[in-house]
């Protein structure tokens, strides 16, 4: 390596946002160290020769994931917004092909199967979205000939549509919940958005009543007991409460032993009562940490497509958190959810790191880049 790759390798070092850095490589570590107690009673039900199977794998794809943020967050700005265009075509595509060729796990058809590997397109459109629906609504307030928020709103109809039939509507929810943030924040007026609120909980209202899957799921969450035992989200809630201030200990946990899904949907129990309240707490304080300094950092930026893009990816991290907690909770109905960088999840990690890359390079310091200490901005300017 020449004096001119080190000197630009060691700029881009020196740029990027350490809190949130190290922020995410922190969670990561948690989530290796929960798979180490969650992931060997999974593997006895789907390998039993290898009680490592699912920890391995994990392994696997948080160093590629590392590789993947990495290459990501030394891209420029501009080179960050290129990349997300191309992510956005490719996982758009890739919904069709689900819906066309998807691989069904548990009446849920979301995945695409490469052999042992399974990709989730919606986890990649997510991020994508965001980014290109934040140059859009830049273009537009710039004076661009360009129907920015019309544009976004047309894709954001046909996502739902294929999220929806999948069923995925906790992708849908979640992806609903950014785009009217950063509508509201690009500066939707108050009557517009009450407009589009309104048309939500019609859309919701109808979901309810006319598609099975989403009735018997509210039900199931508003009268969990039935005769055919206790549910996972109960089954959750228990863990956690046998977890008390500190824990049964290392490896004492029982829920990974009955629940499917310990190591991904419900990994956040399995700290819970492994690890306790303890545990549990430092876990929301991480992702706290990240939803504050991403959130702070776009109030600073100079330029309106990357605030809005970083806001957007703040929400999407800190959203997905929070409902995932919120159904090992007993809070909110399951989901199929998984806890950002915690949870395993080869898709699912992979998407994250994209996300998080796309995040550090918004968030670079170069010259310009932010305002000046003392200055406050708006989102978008009035």
């Amino acid at each position: 390596m020449n004096a001119a790759s080190r000197s630009g390798l060691a700029r881009v070092w020196l740029g990027l946002d350490r809190t949130l850095l190290f922020t995410v490589a922190g969670l990561m570590i948690v989530g290796v160290t929960l798979s180490m107690a969650a992931s060997p009673s999974a593997a006895e039900r789907i390998s039993p020769g290898d009680p490592f199977y699912y920890l391995y794998r994990h392994i696997f794809f948080a160093v590629l994931s590392v590789i993947l943020m990495l290459g990501i967050a030394a891209l420029s700005p501009r080179g960050a917004r290129r990349l997300a265009g191309l992510a956005l075509v490719g996982s758009f595509l890739a919904l069709i092909a689900v819906a066309v060729m998807g691989h069904e796990v548990n009446g849920a058809t979301r995945w695409l199967r490469f052999g042992s590997f399974s990709l989730q397109p919606s986890e990649f459109f997510k991020p994508a979205f965001i980014v290109i629906t934040a140059w859009l609504f830049s273009e537009e307030s710039k004076g661009a000939p360009v129907p920015g928020r019309l544009v976004a709103a047309g894709i954001y109809v046909l996502a739902i549509c294929f999220l929806i039939s999948q069923p995925d509507f906790g992708q849908s929810i979640l992806l609903t919940g950014i785009f009217a943030a950063m509508l509201w924040a690009a500066g939707l007026s108050f009557l517009h958005t009450a407009l589009l609120g309104s048309v939500a909980l019609g859309g919701a209202a109808g979901a309810y009543f006319f598609l099975g899957h989403v009735r018997d799921r509210v039900a199931a969450f508003l009268a969990p007991s039935s005769s055919s035992g206790p549910t996972q989200t109960e089954m959750a809630v228990d863990a956690i409460t046998r977890g008390g201030f500190t824990g049964v200990g290392p490896g004492e946990g029982e829920i990974k032993r009955y629940l499917p899904e310990a190591h991904t949907d419900f990994v956040f129990s399995v700290a819970a009562e492994e690890f306790g309240l303890v545990a549990s707490l430092a876990i929301i304080g991480l992702f706290a940490i990240l939803f504050a300094r991403a959130w702070s950092r776009s109030m600073r930026l100079s330029d309106n497509f990357a605030q809005l893009a970083v806001a957007g990816l703040a929400l999407m991290f800190g959203g997905q958190a929070l409902i995932n907690i919120l159904v090992n909770l007993e809070l909110a109905p399951a989901k199929g959810m998984t806890l950002p960088f915690v949870s395993y999840g080869g898709s699912s990690m992979l998407s994250l790191a994209f996300a998080a890359g796309l995040l550090l390079a918004l968030t670079k310091r170069t010259p310009g880049a932010y305002l000046p200490e003392r200055s406050s901005m708006r989102l978008v300017p009035a």
